[in-house]
């Protein structure tokens, strides 16, 4: 008799392995977001005999069940919208269960657990836009607050919407055709920039800096550089050797032409001119 519990258990023990087996756990589950734009990411592919849910909750919080990452077959759920407080943390769990239309008997699934995330502290920063004016040694930027995932209203959130008197930028410039690098930090996004050589081309870089974040998470992407106008420079250093000879070229046929056209025209009258005296 026992033996034949004991070959009971081992039977139904196999049937749940066999079942568990059937839906792989997910793997890396990680994180991916940019401006609040927060995507969960994980492998592998599903096979057509498995699908992933997704269930979100904030930190001691319920579990809410993503309703479009359902027995999906996507490895990737975009969480921007459920997660309605960007000051939160939130985990996530992927579910490995049967495909859309297929049933089991079982009542728990395997499942994989992500990361601890908190918008607020672990969003990454996107590159702002600048425009860029220099005057008598004063280079005004107008930073771009960039928009975020966050919407309130009907209108999206920019950065400094959400972290209001905690954006500041990080300032990066050189002069042009120097390796020498300063930063300076402002609070504000209309910045300026003072104590520049006059007449000098200087180039300027552009970042979020969100000091109330820990180490490592404070600066934002680098914006791309732009450089402001030497004053001093040469005819031979704003533009090519190949430009100069082709406005050299254009400006000789020009030339040509015209006092093409002139001769002839002055011959015409000439001949006129004839005609009426012999007649």
């Amino acid at each position: 008799v026992r033996g034949g519990r004991l070959w009971c258990a081992l039977w139904v023990a196999h049937l749940l392995w066999s079942k568990c087996s059937s839906y792989p756990q997910a793997q890396n589950v990680t994180w991916k977001s940019t401006n609040f734009k927060t995507v969960l990411v994980w492998e592998p592919k599903p096979s057509v005999d498995y699908s992933y849910t997704v269930e979100l909750s904030p930190v001691g919080g319920n579990a809410q069940r993503i309703a479009y990452c359902i027995r999906s077959s996507q490895t990737m759920c975009d969480l921007s919208t459920a997660m309605t407080d960007p000051k939160a943390c939130y985990v996530a769990d992927v579910l490995s269960q049967p495909p859309q239309g297929a049933t089991s008997d079982l009542s728990e699934f395997p499942h994989k657990t992500s990361p601890k995330f908190c918008p607020y502290h672990d969003t990454e920063l996107d590159r702002p836009k600048f425009t860029l004016e220099v005057s008598k040694g004063i280079a005004t930027l107008n930073v771009t607050d960039s928009p975020t995932a966050i919407v309130s209203g009907q209108h999206l959130q920019t950065l400094r919407d959400v972290f209001s008197e905690h954006l500041h930028y990080r300032v990066t410039y050189w002069k042009n055709k120097s390796t020498g690098k300063k930063t300076s930090d402002y609070n504000t996004s209309m910045i300026n920039v003072t104590g520049l050589d006059q007449g000098e081309s200087y180039c300027f870089q552009v970042q979020a800096y969100i000091p109330s974040r820990t180490y490592g998470k404070q600066l934002g992407d680098l914006s791309h550089a732009q450089c402001s106008r030497d004053e001093n420079e040469t005819i031979l250093e704003v533009y090519s050797p190949a430009v100069i000879i082709s406005a050299i070229i254009l400006i000789l046929l020009l030339t040509g032409i015209i006092i093409t056209v002139t001769v002839v025209c002055c011959k015409k009258k000439a001949a006129k001119a004839e005609k009426k005296g012999v007649v």
